[in-house]
């Protein structure tokens, strides 16, 4: 409320002078889930059933797999020893 032109520059950027990067593309997407999250935040009980399902599943995912699985499949590079 102290800054009420804060971020005009930003606004300006994405709107009036083109989203050269498509910040905005999805933003209703992400209002709309958004909604849906806060939503399911208030029934705690499906809050947590999915945030355990959630632990749960993430297992699987690791950022040194995902570029070691980039650095073997993709790029067919090997590491350089130091």
């Amino acid at each position: 409320p102290d800054e009420p032109k804060r971020y005009s520059n930003l606004v300006d950027s994405l709107v009036n002078l083109g989203d050269h990067y498509q910040l905005l593309a999805d933003y209703r997407s992400y209002v709309d889930t958004q909604d849906k999250v806060d939503e399911v935040y208030l029934n705690q009980d499906e809050w947590t059933r999915r945030a355990v399902l959630n632990i749960a599943n993430m297992g699987y995912f690791s950022s040194d797999r995902t570029i070691q699985e980039y650095a073997d499949e993709i790029w067919h590079i090997q590491p350089v020893k130091l």
